[in-house]
């Protein structure tokens, strides 16, 4: 079952399939026992990028961001 068309967004934000493949991978660790909150947290991101409020790059690597 799927909650969103994060897919949708990610193409609009012109997300290659491998970094949402990243993006998805991350969202599951963090939220391993509930879809619907991964695939919620994938499309904020996804449209973050879109908008212009973050890159892929920040992201992937939360960690850079921060600093």
């Amino acid at each position: 079952m799927r909650y969103f068309n994060y897919e949708k967004i990610a193409k609009q934000a012109n997300i290659p399939a491998t970094k949402l493949l990243r993006l998805s991978r991350r969202a599951r660790e963090e939220f391993p026992d509930d879809e619907m909150l991964r695939e919620l947290h994938l499309l904020r991101v996804c449209l973050a990028v879109r908008d212009g409020q973050l890159t892929i790059e920040d992201a992937l690597n939360p960690e850079a961001a921060a600093a």
